[in-house]
């Protein structure tokens, strides 16, 4: 998913503490913001569901680690795990070079493509491209369904999420021809998507899947999904620089759940597609 605002004077923070001796991990508090369904989400009663609460639970029972979860805000999330108001984030966060700078990460636990969605009465269904799946890398240009879309975007409003990797891709490649409108949650941007009051929105390709059952299926895909390393290596948790003991425990219940099909289960559960990431 999702680049934080915030990740220099993170680095800043890092290099001000120096390594911290072992630690005996039997406790952890993970993070997510319980707001980007179906990754994760809040339920009627407070508690947090999800794919990944879900398999946070696996993943603690594996490492013998009792873990609490807790929802925070996402833009917010880097500098607090830094500043030690929790453990772990586990927010389809994308492990991206610059985020190592700042933070460590497990191995990754999903992988999946972004997608721009519109409405489906709007002119801008069925872009060219529609149906397909392109793959890019970090800085990749001319390519040539990007460039037909920057043609039919021209003038139009994107809504994006702010600080996320979908952020950094929709300002690098159509901030000169479109009106970019950033958004706290996901689900602001949607519902203004829906009330036409942004043409379009860019995201995650499975969290738009479930938002256009939310809404009814007045919203549909355009254009090709964009998978590839343009995203980082998949989505993993993060975790302090300095716990590498509770990177690696993770690392290894992770590798498990990858191994013996739970995360295919699970994903198959909340997405209905196995987001498990393929070597």
């Amino acid at each position: 998913m999702k680049l934080s605002t915030a990740l220099l004077s993170c680095a800043m923070t890092v290099a001000a503490f120096g390594p911290a001796a072992a630690k005996d991990w039997t406790k952890a508090t993970i993070t997510l913001e319980g707001a980007y369904a179906p990754w994760n989400l809040t339920n009627a009663d407070g508690t947090l569901g999800g794919f990944e609460p879900e398999l946070a639970k696996v993943l603690c029972e594996r490492a013998k680690i009792e873990c609490t979860l807790v929802a925070s805000d996402w833009d917010g999330m880097i500098p607090a795990l830094n500043a030690g108001k929790f453990d772990v984030i586990m927010d389809a966060l994308s492990i991206t070079d610059e985020r190592k700078q700042v933070i460590d990460f497990t191995v990754p636990y999903a992988a999946t493509p972004a997608a721009f969605a519109t409405a489906k009465d709007s002119p801008l269904a069925n872009a060219s491209g529609t149906g397909t799946t392109i793959k890019m890398t970090p800085g990749q240009t001319g390519v040539k369904e990007i460039e037909a879309l920057k043609e039919a975007f021209k003038g139009k409003t994107i809504g994006i999420q702010a600080a996320t990797v979908y952020a950094k891709f929709v300002y690098d490649n159509f901030g000169s021809i479109a009106e970019i409108r950033e958004y706290k949650t996901g689900a602001d941007r949607d519902l203004d998507l829906q009330n036409g009051r942004i043409d379009l929105g860019f995201d995650d390709a499975v969290y738009f899947n479930n938002a256009f059952e939310a809404a009814n299926g007045a919203l549909t895909f355009t254009g090709p999904e964009i998978a590839g390393s343009i995203w980082g290596e998949g989505e993993g948790l993060g975790i302090r620089k300095a716990d590498t003991d509770l990177r690696d425990k993770f690392s290894e219940a992770i590798k498990s759940a990858l191994a013996d099909g739970t995360v295919k289960n699970l994903s198959m559960k909340w997405f209905k597609v196995d987001v498990s990431p393929q070597n």
